[in-house]
């Protein structure tokens, strides 16, 4: 069977959708040579009766689910980052529930996990000064470290509208390593994912940023496990790779050049903590346990195929990724609808879904493609686009 699919520009196109799922290695063993998180999202409750601006409302038995998909195929959990809709529709006392119940879960199962440490329940009237922010990054890093979580270091709206120079990020940075109890992953996430953050570190230029964050490393490098760098620049994050202290990691947030950047050269490599290993889970650890095993090459041929669609649905406006990657949890059976907190499946157009659609079959990633078919096709239906 074919489907009609509409076209970016205007009228259709036909596709023949596979009819076998992509096939994978039988066997689960551990990553061994990168530490690879997958930044999960959340799964909404169709059902509540919300508003756009209500409290998010979770399915937590299907987000919860999710997690245990990641964790099987042996990939860590980002818990609580930009995925999940931080900041996008899921509150702090949202996400303050999610950090509870997924580090109970990983506990549970033996997963591995990290949660995102943020200031969001600050508003304009809480956050107006310096004082403010590190209240709330301490109140949250707090509930992290309670669960046994790792602690992941976000950046921080309110800090970026607060500060006044590069030495506020310092205090402020300085301040919560000195008060973590283990080491820490600190993110750098771009303004292409939140426009808010844009002059984060305290400069709209990039080297001048990187100079303070490095900084903010090199004066506690016993606190900080490792970086997350989320600013689609591969030339940019192999430099500061390539100048962080012995032991310190760079978990690549790169979008649109993981494959080289995990692939790594001659002098380095970087670890991993993506958005698009939510979608990409089990094909992603099926390719780091081939680069376990030394074979670069075929790392890169499992891996590379998979850009074209990543750097879809992080096209811009790149914070709306969150949309496709909701939308192909639906079409793979992780979820039984295709609804975000918030409204957010409202966010990527028809075209743009199709193609995500055509692409994630292409790969092979869905268990059952007919399944996605139909899901697919009743999509098109609602919006008057009949087969």
């Amino acid at each position: 069977m074919t489907l009609r699919l509409p076209s970016p520009g205007g009228g259709s196109r036909t596709y023949t959708p596979r009819s076998e799922p992509a096939r994978l290695a039988a066997g689960r063993a551990p990553l061994a040579s990168r530490t690879v998180f997958s930044a999960a999202h959340v799964v909404a409750d169709p059902y509540a009766d919300v508003s756009p601006d209500a409290a998010a409302a979770v399915d937590w038995d299907a987000t919860l689910a999710f997690r245990r998909h990641l964790w099987s195929h042996g990939l860590g959990v980002a818990e609580a980052m930009d995925t999940a809709q931080r900041g996008m529709g899921l509150d702090w006392a949202g996400a303050a529930e999610l950090i509870r119940r997924s580090a109970a879960e990983a506990k549970a199962v033996g997963g591995r996990i990290a949660c995102g440490v943020g200031t969001d329940q600050l508003t304009p009237a809480t956050g107006g000064a310096l004082d403010g922010v590190r209240a709330a990054y301490e109140e949250q890093l707090a509930l992290v470290e309670e669960t046994g979580s790792q602690a992941i270091l976000m950046a921080s709206r309110a800090l970026a509208a607060t500060a006044k120079s590069p030495d506020d990020y310092l205090a402020v940075y300085a301040h919560l390593l000195r008060q973590a109890s283990e080491p820490v992953v600190l993110h750098w996430l771009g303004p292409m994912f939140d426009p808010a953050l844009a002059g984060y570190w305290g400069s709209t230029d990039l080297d001048a940023a990187t100079e303070t964050f490095l900084q903010v490393i090199a004066e506690h490098p016993d606190k900080v496990d490792g970086v997350k760098i989320s600013l689609l620049d591969a030339r940019r994050e192999i430099e500061l790779r390539r100048r962080l202290p012995k032991g310190v990691r760079c978990y690549t947030g790169d979008d649109f050049h993981y494959p080289e950047l995990i692939a790594g050269d001659e002098r380095g490599f970087s670890h991993a903590l993506l958005g698009i290993f939510d979608p990409l889970g089990p094909l992603a650890a099926e390719a780091v346990r081939v680069l376990d095993t030394g074979d670069t090459k075929g790392f890169r041929e499992l891996l590379d195929p998979t850009v074209e669609l990543s750097r879809h649905l992080f096209q811009p406006p790149t914070r709306f990724y969150k949309t496709g990657v909701v939308f192909l949890a639906w079409l793979a059976g992780h979820q039984d609808h295709f609804t975000m907190v918030g409204g957010l499946q409202s966010a990527r157009s028809l075209p743009h879904l199709a193609r995500a659609y055509e692409l994630a079959d292409g790969l092979g990633l869905f268990p059952d493609p007919a399944v996605a078919e139909a899901r697919m096709t009743s999509l098109l239906s609602v919006y008057g686009v009949d087969q």
